[in-house]
């Protein structure tokens, strides 16, 4: 990964938690009763956790799909392969 994408990567993070931050905080301090803000954070909860299992599988597929890309220089690495996708499991 080059350093531009090193970069970008860490600004979507910083974005993505940046906002999951805010999203909590406005919940926590909204005008609801504690049963509905608890209610929402864990509706909230669950579709976060959807949302980042699809986010999971498309980068894992997208993994999948470069390993399963080779070129004659990167016939070298094989070996690497299964160690990469046993981290991926």
């Amino acid at each position: 990964m080059s350093e531009q994408q090193k970069q970008v990567a860490k600004a979507a993070a910083f974005i993505a938690g940046g906002a999951v931050i805010g999203a909590g905080l406005g919940l926590l301090f909204a005008p609801q009763t504690g049963v509905e803000t608890r209610r929402t954070i864990s509706r909230y909860a669950r579709k976060a956790q959807a949302q980042t299992n699809r986010w999971g599988r498309a980068v894992k597929s997208g993994v999948e799909e470069v390993l399963n890309r080779k070129s004659e220089k990167e016939k070298g690495c094989e070996e690497e392969r299964p160690q990469l996708l046993a981290m991926m499991n």
